[in-house]
């Protein structure tokens, strides 16, 4: 089967670090795993190519407006320009990681398609970026849901933002997952315990919360943090004013996450209030690798986070960095209770939140039997 991959978001490189990329090189992967012939279509090749992926056909259609009015206007041309070249490359199967503006499923009404919706985008972009043609947006994903063969929808909040504009026979909730065979347990790190998050360093992460509960701790344990963003010279100057030593790895490639997991003894997802469930939309990319890694999991309860890890987790309230660093020091202080909950961390990642099972579920809601 012949499938075409297709990503217009600008935002999101195929090959990049952030969690994006590596649904999209996940989702493809298992694509290629079942026997498919994937060429991906998208506005952003990006540069951290994983050795698997070498030969992986990649066509780029790259934007180069800046100004909010004539970057949507290209993302459209950009749409129209791959529904073209997939009409003369052939496809079997368009799956597209929904973005703004893009009609390739709509438009390519005789292949069937999967459309995959990450995020309430539109509300996304008025709230956080700038939206100029919001009816554009509304009329393009509208057009997209009602003709895809099914509509993937990574949490029940964003299924319930798509109820508006489909049937919902053809919304389904299929959460993210994780790789199984990429990711893996290893043994703590000797000395202190190391605390690890993994994320972009921007303010919906909830990373200054987490210096904050550092500083409040009352056992000894070291603060890693893996990922870059906007937020990271502030949290640097944040640490350093409250005395908290952090160990900033940066923005790395998926390939290396194994390495710089490696000697954690505990994961955190410190998500901050908010304001209301529909704002807690994510699939959680970051828990499922410290499922997978086998580590406890200290996290905030919201979104779906209850329900991830209510056997294998420590829930916190949102934006309390007391409790936060009190949940921390009470594993640090407890080695056989971390033990037992990096057990059930992995087994529950087996379980529920491998790729391949995800992305099986996906092709059998839309009825595709790929190879």
């Amino acid at each position: 089967m012949r499938v075409a991959y297709v990503s217009v978001d600008p935002g999101i490189p195929v090959f990049g670090t952030k969690g994006a990329s590596v649904h999209v090189q996940e989702v493809v992967r298992e694509l290629l795993a079942r026997g498919c012939t994937v060429t991906v279509y998208t506005t952003r090749r990006g540069r951290e190519v994983p050795a698997d992926l070498a030969d992986l056909q990649v066509v780029e259609f790259p934007l180069d407006a800046k100004e909010p009015a004539a970057r949507e206007q290209a993302q459209i041309e950009a749409s129209r320009s791959i529904t073209e070249r997939i009409r003369q490359d052939g496809a079997d199967l368009v799956y597209e990681r929904y973005s703004l503006f893009s009609s390739v499923i709509a438009d390519l009404a005789d292949i069937p398609g999967i459309l995959e919706v990450n995020a309430p985008l539109i509300e996304e972009q008025q709230q956080h970026r700038h939206l100029v043609d919001e009816e554009a947006a509304e009329r393009a994903l509208t057009r997209q849901a009602t003709v895809a063969r099914a509509v993937i929808c990574v949490s029940d909040p964003v299924r319930s933002w798509v109820l508006g504009r489909v049937p919902a026979a053809r919304a389904h909730t299929v959460p993210n997952g994780v790789s199984l065979s990429r990711i893996r347990p290893q043994a703590e790190a000797d000395g202190d315990p190391v605390v690890t998050f993994v994320g972009t360093l921007k303010p919906w992460h909830g990373v200054a919360d987490l210096v904050r509960a550092a500083a409040h701790a009352s056992q000894t344990w070291q603060l890693r943090i893996i990922g870059d963003g906007p937020e990271r010279e502030a949290l640097e100057r944040q640490a350093a004013e409250l005395g908290v030593k952090v160990d900033f790895r940066g923005a790395i490639a998926p390939s290396e996450m194994p390495d710089h997991l490696a000697g954690s003894a505990i994961g955190v997802a410190p998500y901050p209030d908010l304001g209301g469930s529909d704002s807690q939309y994510f699939s959680p990319l970051k828990v499922y690798e410290y499922l997978a890694a086998g580590l406890p999991v200290v996290a905030s309860s919201v979104g779906q986070l209850p329900e991830i890890l209510h056997d294998c987790g420590v829930l916190v309230p949102p934006s309390a960095p007391a409790a936060l660093a009190a949940a921390v020091d009470e594993l640090v202080a407890d080695p056989a209770r971390r033990r037992e909950l990096r057990a059930t961390a992995r087994r529950v990642a087996e379980e529920r939140h491998g790729w391949e099972a995800a992305v099986s579920r996906i092709l059998d809601l839309a009825g595709v039997a790929c190879g």
